[in-house]
Formats: structure tokens, C-alpha cells, sequence
């Protein structure tokens, strides 16, 4: 599930130093994605908070054979403990959901990372 990531498709005003956070729905068969929700934050912990709340409504919404990763992901701490880590040392942090139709990326990135 970690995975170092690439800012190339983040939108320009949200390449800053803070940490960066977003989501993205990439549907099957499509040639665009969607944009799920993005956030600023200043610090790992609450970069790392935004992902387990936007893992928490993605999750409540697939159907429930595709539920249970992201459900392990929501209650393992050692894989929060290891995404505060890379995120800390500088290395983006990337967890990737799907169902039959869409993979969905959540992506915090560290200011300075390397694009």
C-alpha cells in the first residue's frame, strides 16, 4: 500500500509547503479522473487524519465486497505508524482502494518530496 507518489497532476495552487493531501476516483474505462477532495495541513499527523477520514467515507460507500481493505487500513496502526514515518522523512504516503469500477488513490505528499 505505500507507494512514493508524483505531484504532476496536483493543481499548481496546491503545490506549497505545506503537506498535501488528495483523493482521486479513476474510473474504469474513463479517460479523466475525479477529483475527491484535496487539503493543506501542516503537520503529518493531521495529513494522516485526513486520509483516514476520506478513507472512512470512501469505504462507507463502496459495496460491501470491496469494504474490507479499506476497513483493515482504518484500524491498523503499525500502517499509520509506517505512513507517519515516510511522511516525517520525506517520502509521500499512498493508499490505493477499488471496486469493479473505479480504483481510488489517497495521497498525502510531504512539502519538499521530490516530484
Amino acid at each position: 500500500m505505500l507507494t512514493p507518489t508524483a505531484t504532476e497532476d496536483l493543481p499548481r495552487e496546491q503545490q506549497s509547503s505545506a503537506y498535501r493531501c488528495w483523493a482521486v476516483a479513476y474510473p474504469l474505462h474513463e479517460t479523466s479522473s475525479i477529483l475527491l477532495g484535496s487539503h493543506d495541513t501542516a503537520s503529518p499527523r493531521l495529513a494522516l487524519r485526513w486520509l483516514r477520514e476520506r478513507t472512512r467515507n470512501i469505504t462507507d460507500q463502496l459495496d460491501p465486497a470491496y469494504t474490507q481493505p479499506g476497513r483493515h487500513w482504518l484500524t491498523d496502526e503499525t500502517e499509520h505508524e509506517r505512513a507517519l514515518a515516510h511522511l516525517t522523512t520525506g517520502t509521500a504516503y499512498q493508499l490505493t482502494l477499488h471496486d469493479d469500477t473505479t480504483r481510488y488513490v489517497l495521497v498525502a505528499y510531504p512539502p519538499g518530496a521530490p516530484s
